[in-house]
């Protein structure tokens, strides 16, 4: 009881270390496995035993026989299965040819590229160097967010390395295990007919029973055949018995099927995918927690000096400095992206919680078998996981910086609400070559955002999912443009240290509006315009104009009129080189006026 009720307080304190410190989970779930296991039977336990022992031996450890061989196999069909439902294929294509190129082009490289030096380096079997490079293919957002979460970069950098962690996951299980049945037919390496006609059952059987069984979930679903409080339960119950029922038909496709099953279902369009997601995700995170201290408290010493020589070090050296660089640099070949740019991401790879956990499963598996080489699976992999992830974690922000891909400035503008008028000031500030995200919890002005070709993203500003976002890292500047003065003071006490460092702004109330003496210094535009008052405007007069200013006193005039006629309301000032800065409600943030800037209003056109 102890030692089960240890492993998920260590977990969940595991995942809390990480979000405190914005590193990934993976690498204090995986050292805090290694010191209660072959650490502590090594070093810390007078008796050598682990103070975690996962398998029952001499009269202790938490699973007996091959209850821990089950256990792990039914935790990964959930985790693969929740990766399979992030995979949309209408999501490839719209990333752009760079990161639908990084997910073939790039896989390709890393799968031939790894299997040929764990072939020559450790003299593995084929199969297993394969089955080894097919692992190490995914990295996977788990790592890749944590580790650029603070580390400002242009949008396209930051996008190709979130995209390719989202897709390459459920992408590189899929090899994975498509390799690994392949090894499994046949134990003994000989390849012949019968062999290549049992992976064929395997394939077939796997995405047979998961593409049925997905659309079977989705129509049921569609139905209301499921109540809604019954609908996570379920569709976690339907998940756990494809993986069995399709296991049974044919051995090994189990996992298979549950892939498969996730993307179709992913790519349906459930209205319930959000929140079936969502608790797949909460389930996955306990999961992992649990599964990665148990393999990593399961490994033994023997295990971890099969890998402490030489051998590993050039294999890794080759796998961070060679194989991924060839397959980054060919797959971005012809693009708009700099040379530093792809350097950068050639150097951002860590290897992610899917290939640790799928290796482990493999290596007990084929190990049990008594494939040849096999034992080297689970140790290596999880070298060039901690290994990657480590050095990532270090030198991200430091290369970032020696390369010249760091922003030093974040120009970017994040609008809180997509409301018709925040779009108006949206495409303008887009079209003067500013970054600009709107976000809104309402769809409908989400939809309309984008069809005015501005970047908007359906969200809560409650939820933490924007913390996670790390297409945002170029933000510098908020403003929040909601009809809820509740709404936009929490947006600039939540976020004004992550998307304001340069200026945080809000429309004023209507309560500040009628007492000057109240108005904030992050308050917007004028003070005498809230929300209600912006809207009217431009409902009449869709329009932002430019007027070209004389002098300050021109300016101060000018002022003086919007403040005077309702239909016209400031918004900015732009300098001769086209510079923008926001105008605050109180009017004193404008330090510099000549003659050539330009005032920016929406409203009726000014009289000359």
């Amino acid at each position: 009881m102890l030692e089960l009720a240890g492993i998920i307080i260590l977990g969940i304190l595991a995942q809390w270390v990480a979000w405190k410190f914005k590193i990934p989970a993976i690498l204090p779930l995986i050292l805090i496995g290694l010191l209660v296991g072959p650490i502590a039977a090594e070093f810390l336990s007078e008796d050598g035993s682990k103070w975690i022992q996962p398998i029952y031996e001499n009269g202790r450890g938490l699973f007996p026989d091959e209850s821990l061989f089950y256990f792990v196999s039914l935790a990964i069909s959930i985790i693969l299965f929740e990766g399979g439902l992030t995979l949309r294929i209408s999501e490839i294509k719209n990333v752009g040819p760079i990161i639908t190129k990084l997910i073939t082009v790039g896989v390709m490289v890393t799968f031939f590229g790894a299997a040929i030096a764990a072939h020559f380096i450790f003299y593995l079997s084929w199969e297993i160097s394969f089955l080894f490079s097919a692992l190490i293919i995914v990295t996977g957002p788990t790592v890749i967010t944590p580790i650029l979460r603070n580390i400002p970069l242009k949008k396209d950098v930051s996008a190709v390395l979130k995209w390719e962690g989202i897709l390459i996951d459920p992408i590189g299980a899929l090899v994975a295990v498509l390799v690994f049945e392949f090894i499994s037919v046949d134990a003994g390496g000989e390849f012949t007919k019968t062999v290549f006609i049992e992976f064929g059952k395997i394939v077939l059987f796997g995405f047979t029973f998961g593409f049925t069984f997905a659309h079977a979930l989705n129509f049921s679903i569609n139905k209301n055949w499921i109540p809604h409080y019954l609908l996570n339960v379920f569709s976690l119950a339907a998940v756990l018995g494809v993986f069995v029922l399709s296991d049974n038909f044919a051995h090994e496709s189990g996992l298979l099927a549950v892939v498969v099953m996730g993307m179709v279902l992913g790519s349906s369009k459930s209205p319930y995918l959000k929140e079936l997601l969502y608790f797949k995700e909460s389930l996955s995170v306990l999961l992992i927690s649990i599964l990665f201290i148990l393999l990593a408290a399961n490994i033994n010493t023997d295990d971890m000096l099969l890998v402490y020589n030489w051998n590993t070090v050039v294999l890794f050296a080759i796998i961070v400095f060679l194989i991924r660089p060839i397959g980054v640099f060919l797959s971005t070949y012809g693009s708009n992206l700099k040379l530093n740019e792809r350097v950068f991401i050639s150097w951002v790879g860590p290897r992610g919680i899917v290939a640790a956990g799928i290796a482990s499963l493999f290596g007990l598996k084929l190990t049990k078998s008594g494939v040849e080489g096999a034992q080297f699976i689970t140790p290596l992999v999880f070298m060039v996981v901690l290994g990657t992830v480590l050095l990532n974690a270090t030198t991200a922000r430091i290369v970032s910086k020696m390369i010249g891909v760091f922003l030093v400035k974040s120009e970017g503008i994040l609008i809180v609400g997509a409301s018709q008028v925040s779009r108006l000031i949206g495409r303008y500030l887009e079209d003067n070559g500013r970054h600009v995200v709107l976000i809104d919890s309402n769809q409908t002005n989400i939809q309309l955002a984008r069809e005015q070709q501005l970047e908007a993203i359906n969200a809560d500003i409650y939820s933490e999912s924007l913390e996670d976002n790390i297409e945002l890292n170029d933000v510098g500047f908020l403003m929040a443009l909601t009809g809820s003065a509740d709404i936009n003071k929490y947006a600039i006490e939540k976020f004004s240290e992550q998307f304001g460092e340069n200026g945080t702004f809000r429309l004023i109330s209507a309560d500040e509006m009628d007492n000057p003496e109240k108005s904030p210094k992050e308050g917007l535009f004028s003070q005498t315009d809230d929300f209600i008052s912006l809207t009217e405007v431009a409902r009449k007069f869709p329009e932002i104009h430019e007027m070209e200013i004389k002098d300050r006193a021109h300016y101060e005039t000018l002022i003086e009129l919007t403040n005077k006629d309702a239909d016209i309301i400031p918004l900015l000032v732009k300098d001769k080189k086209g510079v923008l800065e926001i105008i605050s409600s109180h009017n004193k943030a404008i330090s510099k006026i000549e003659r050539g800037y330009k005032l920016v209003y929406l409203g009726k056109p000014i009289d000359q």
